[in-house]
């Protein structure tokens, strides 16, 4: 074949598996679409089979084994960090030799550290010829204020092609880190787990939930951002003036975070607060979702959510902080209700007016449902995808009919 009739390749770098879902469900519809697909990543290893459940096979560059096995933090860090070296090592070696046309970028773990490894490693391979696509999944790194911004405006700059996931976001791309308009392309966030069958109601016996009370369900990373202090601030007044009603927050994060979540509660005297600071399943994660009545995101800032999508996906009742990556995506009183996220007063209100007539609840959802976020979203996403990658490597045939 000559060099503009061949396939191009695709490498997909997610490494570390930092956004494993969001690099699963991307790659199996790209490779529904025939791309020359090469997913570069380690097991994840919370949910080992996120990617081979998907029908994704994974290459690493050497070896994937850390993921594989539940291990405790600092020794699994350890590990990963050897076989990280390992795989970069063994991948540089392959791709001076013979590079992808395309390198797609998810996330770059080591690009704030002093040896930015990956970051080297993209560049090799930008000499080498591959270009280069970069998926915004956080403008900056949360919680690290303007520490890294000039790392940042680097990456973005030395790229070929950036995805972002919303207007405002490329706006404050342009903006913020001189990035030409032209430069990026908006591809909207796809949504997870709606492909997971429904679960048996043990799955979440150990959440201890009252079918008799209404459910207000938090999930996800737990940081500073995403605004838990601001939920059981509003949390106070909802208590206060609806008796049947229940607040869930589940996921992971810094302990002294989890300490302080306790705390505020106790200081509150919140009554009808269950805390669940653990990962769960994705059989859990779906089982939580279907069962509760509204879920909510009162982050203070963000670039984009798959809690969100998840939301979306499996058509639940959204309240949300009134920020611009929401309003791409949702409706005011159509699909979601909005709040400043700088007045729990407004989500107080949000949540009790929401919690008090299950007529508007259930409109709400519906209006969600209709639009839709399932597999074809994907497939959308792809196309749009492929897109981007003629653009910066303009070969004729990237897939076959």
């Amino acid at each position: 074949m000559t060099q503009d009739t061949r396939r191009p390749t695709v490498f997909m770098m997610d490494l570390w598996a930092t956004v494993p879902y969001y690099t699963a469900y991307l790659s199996k519809a790209l490779l529904k679409k025939r791309v020359n697909l090469t997913v570069g990543s380690i097991s994840y290893y919370l949910d080992p089979g996120c990617f081979s459940n998907r029908g994704v096979k994974l290459d690493p560059g050497f070896m994937d084994v850390v993921g594989k096995f539940q291990l405790p933090r600092l020794p699994r860090r350890v590990l990963k960090l050897l076989e990280s070296l390992l795989n970069l090592a063994a991948l540089s070696m392959r791709f001076f030799i013979s590079p992808p046309d395309i390198v797609h970028v998810q996330f770059l773990p080591m690009v704030t550290e002093r040896l930015p490894l990956d970051l080297w490693f993209v560049r090799l391979c930008r000499r080498r010829g591959s270009k280069i696509v970069l998926t915004v999944h956080d403008l900056l790194p949360h919680n690290t204020g303007e520490s890294h911004r000039q790392t940042f405006h680097d990456l973005y700059q030395m790229v070929d092609r950036i995805i972002c996931h919303s207007e405002s976001i490329r706006e404050r791309l342009a903006i913020e880190f001189a990035v030409k308009e032209e430069k990026v392309a908006v591809i909207p966030h796809g949504p997870f787990f709606y492909d997971l069958p429904a679960t048996a109601e043990q799955t979440l016996q150990s959440f201890e939930l009252d079918p008799r009370k209404l459910l207000v369900l938090w999930q996800g990373i737990l940081s500073p951002y995403k605004g838990i202090d601001l939920l059981l601030e509003a949390w106070q007044s909802v208590e206060a003036s609806v008796e049947d009603a229940r607040l869930l927050v589940v996921g992971t994060g810094p302990a002294e975070l989890i300490e302080k979540i306790r705390e505020q509660i106790r200081s509150l005297k919140l009554q009808r607060v269950q805390l669940h600071p653990r990962f769960i399943s994705t059989e859990e994660l779906v089982a939580l979702y279907r069962a509760a009545d509204i879920v909510v995101y009162p982050y203070r800032a963000i670039t984009t959510s798959g809690a969100l999508a998840t939301g979306l996906a499996l058509g639940k009742t959204i309240v949300a902080s009134d920020l611009p990556v929401f309003r791409e995506l949702l409706t005011e009183r159509e699909s979601a209700f909005f709040f400043d996220p700088q007045k729990p007063a407004e989500l107080a209100s949000a949540l009790t007016q929401l919690l008090n007539d299950a007529l508007l609840r259930e409109q709400l959802a519906e209006n969600v449902r209709k639009m839709n976020f399932g597999e074809q979203s994907w497939l959308s996403i792809a196309d749009k995808t492929i897109e981007c990658y003629r653009f910066v490597q303009p070969l004729q045939l990237w897939y076959k009919n």
